[in-house]
């Protein structure tokens, strides 16, 4: 039976427009997102087939192209307004963040230094570059792959701090093995990138390390 002969209350656009998105299950949601189904399967069982395939929302929609377009009842298109989707949620946080004091919103940054970078495959450093009242200039990537102390170059974030008239930063890396334990030389970066900017007085305010699941801070442990 089509989802359009199901009681209306249990109609997935439906239940979300009088309860509100939070009341649905992934499938739900992400029958909304589908819009139909296939031969034989609503877009609620579709979207069940898609989530047990995957194993799960996120690695559905982490899932490369190739992946994401060989999966029944989806392609090209979908994969496209799939990433428009995403792009449009990080660009939420970004402009929400922008409206205010970054330190006073730590909830937030995690949330979109995880968005950034929880994904990733491969090591990534970041910045997150403020003014003298903590407002977001800019976030930029700025170096990638394996980081160890000789692969960030303290010059070069230095250099674009002071072209974009920055006047603090907040630092951020992700781990790829999902480890958001910092390491030796994560603290090592730190120290040098803190030395290297603070003359030219601009304040590093914190560093995190982003993993699957979890996001530690510098500040927090007292190492900055």
């Amino acid at each position: 039976m089509g989802i359009n002969h199901w009681p209306e209350g249990e109609r997935p656009r439906e239940k979300l427009l009088t309860m509100g998105a939070q009341a649905l299950s992934d499938a739900e949601l992400l029958a909304i997102f589908l819009r139909v189904g296939v031969q034989g399967r609503s877009a609620v069982d579709l979207a069940r087939d898609l989530l047990a395939s995957f194993g799960g929302l996120r690695p559905l929609l982490e899932a490369d192209q190739d992946a994401f377009c060989a999966a029944r009842g989806l392609g090209s298109a979908k994969f496209a307004q799939l990433q428009a989707t995403l792009e449009l949620s990080r660009r939420h946080l970004a402009s929400q963040l922008a409206r205010g004091n970054a330190l006073t919103s730590p909830a937030l940054v995690r949330h979109y230094l995880t968005s950034q970078m929880r994904h990733l495959g491969h090591e990534e450093f970041a910045v997150l570059f403020l003014d003298t009242q903590h407002r977001i200039i800019r976030y930029e990537s700025l170096f990638r792959g394996t980081l160890d102390s000789a692969s960030v170059y303290p010059r070069e974030v230095a250099k674009r701090a002071l072209e974009l008239g920055a006047g603090a930063m907040i630092l951020a890396h992700n781990h790829p093995s999902g480890v958001a334990e910092p390491s030796d030389a994560d603290r090592r970066i730190t120290e040098r990138l803190q030395e290297a900017l603070g003359l030219f007085d601009i304040r590093v305010l914190d560093h995190f390390v982003v993993g699957d699941g979890d996001v530690v801070s510098f500040a927090e442990r007292g190492w900055i």
